[in-house]
């Protein structure tokens, strides 16, 4: 879902415009909420050392990482800084790995929630043909579609992704599976994402969360 559909879409430049600045809106709004909730939730948890970085903060130049950044928006797929934190600072460590590791993933949840539902009340009572309207529409499916991909993506209980700091919360250092997917993880979501598996997964979670769900949220107006 990078630039490039965009760009081969077959709209007019002002409709291209349009996507194209509401797609850029919604990535880095979307990876700044991320990386912000788990800063702010490492400090709660008594960690300040994101907070020191100057990461606990709503700035996307704070979070967006240069390279990461291009190939997200060239290819569709990218990353952002990781968040420093010490998990050694945590008051309660399991507590703190668990929450942090799941803050990310819970606010790209929710947020996907709370837009795929605008989209949907603006697709329904507002005039989609005036272009400022059409822009808002795309923004709130872009914001919707982009959160619901994060969020499924992170899950992953592959390294460096939040699902794999999810399990280290439960599991030896030293556990076989963790030790794997510290020295392979990188390439594994190198595989996945160059073979296309990546894709249909993220496909499907589209299809799950947006299109189900903005279904069940059409039936209440209808």
């Amino acid at each position: 879902m990078g630039i490039w559909t965009i760009f081969t879409s077959g709209y007019s430049i002002e409709i291209i415009f349009a996507l194209l600045v509401a797609w850029l809106i919604a990535i880095v709004f979307s990876i700044t909420a991320h990386e912000y909730a788990h800063a702010l939730t490492a400090y709660k948890m008594g960690d300040p050392t994101a907070k020191m970085a100057g990461r606990m903060s709503l700035n996307p130049a704070k979070h967006l990482d240069p390279i990461g950044a291009i190939c997200l928006v060239l290819f569709g797929f990218g990353w952002a800084k990781g968040v420093p934190i010490n998990p050694n600072l945590f008051r309660n460590y399991r507590k703190g790995q668990v929450l942090v590791s799941l803050s990310g993933i819970l606010t790209n949840l929710v947020l996907g929630i709370i837009f795929t539902f605008l989209s949907v009340v603006v697709n329904l009572f507002l005039d989609g043909s005036v272009y400022f309207w059409f822009f808002v529409q795309a923004l709130f499916q872009y914001l919707a579609v982009i959160n619901y991909v994060l969020a499924v993506f992170n899950i992953l209980p592959i390294y460096p992704l939040d699902g794999f700091s999810f399990l280290e919360a439960f599991l030896r250092y030293d556990n076989k599976f963790l030790v794997f997917m510290r020295k392979y993880g990188m390439i594994i979501l190198l595989i996945l994402l160059l073979t296309g598996i990546i894709s249909l997964l993220m496909n499907f979670v589209i299809y799950v969360f947006y299109d189900l769900l903005g279904g069940l949220f059409e039936r209440i107006f209808v």
